[in-house]
């Protein structure tokens, strides 16, 4: 795997630095401002959660989560970590991920801290 290396990080990771830890593959990854971060050798890598049978990408309109209200809008400051999940952000709630979708969120799947 080719790394996609985090520039400028002086922020190290570690069990007890306060960011969410996130089993990823064989591997963990610390949740860090919207960002999945790898500790690899001397640097940081970027992830992102591929699509897979755990953290599908479908439309699930009859998801209901008592994470929230019905009529909270994820985004910018909306009080969940955002997770890079293939090609979009998903946000964690309550252990799971939500994908804003038209009038409902969608369900994409546990997240395994």
């Amino acid at each position: 795997m080719t790394c996609q290396k985090h520039n400028g990080h002086d922020h190290k990771h570690s069990s007890s630095c306060g960011h969410q830890i996130i089993q990823h593959d064989d591997h963990t990854d610390f949740l860090h401002d919207g960002h999945l971060h790898h500790v690899h050798d001397d640097h940081i890598d970027e992830h992102t959660l591929s699509e897979s049978s755990f953290n599908k990408t479908a439309c699930t309109p009859d998801h209901d989560c008592e994470g929230h209200e019905s009529g909270h809008t994820h985004g910018k400051d909306c009080g969940h970590e955002a997770v890079p999940h293939g090609d979009h952000v998903d946000y964690l709630v309550h252990g799971h991920l939500h994908s804003p979708c038209k009038d409902h969120c969608d369900d994409h799947g546990i997240i395994a801290a």
